[in-house]
């Protein structure tokens, strides 16, 4: 049974971090990939096992019977599911929109570190608190404050 536990988490985990939008949008603050596997795994792992045991985690397979089956799940599973989905879509356009959002933030306290130099996110977060709310903001949506 410990196993079988095992294999629905990693299915789960998988499915979170597969979700690209899904069942359709839901508003929710950003949570880290574990946070959206764990959710997932608590609220869907009957569902997985019922609908889409033979699924192959990789290539979307998953995803794409999940999808199929959306009509069959219960209503925990997809209203997570939704919120996996908001919540990792939001982290990933915060990531892709740092670089831009605190672009001046970066020129006046972090004079010389360019996006992409290791040292970009930690003089943000060293000078938190001077930096613009919205690069502030940005930088806690991206999960990287």
């Amino acid at each position: 049974m410990r196993g079988q536990t095992m294999k629905l988490m990693t299915i789960a985990l998988a499915t979170a971090l597969m979700a690209t939008g899904g069942f359709g949008a839901a508003s929710a603050q950003t949570m880290s990939y574990s946070q959206a596997g764990a959710l997932i795994a608590s609220s869907c792992s009957k569902d997985i096992a019922r609908f889409c045991p033979s699924a192959n985690m990789g290539g979307g397979a998953l995803h794409d019977c999940m999808m199929q089956a959306q009509a069959k799940l219960s209503p925990r599973c997809v209203a997570d599911y939704k919120t996996v989905s908001a919540s990792l879509a939001k982290r990933a356009a915060a990531q892709a929109a740092v670089p831009n959002v605190c672009k001046a933030d970066a020129r006046q306290y972090c004079n010389g570190v360019a996006y992409g130099n290791g040292h970009f996110l930690g003089c943000l977060n060293k000078s938190k608190r001077v930096v613009s709310a919205d690069c502030t903001q940005a930088l806690a949506d991206a999960g990287w404050n």
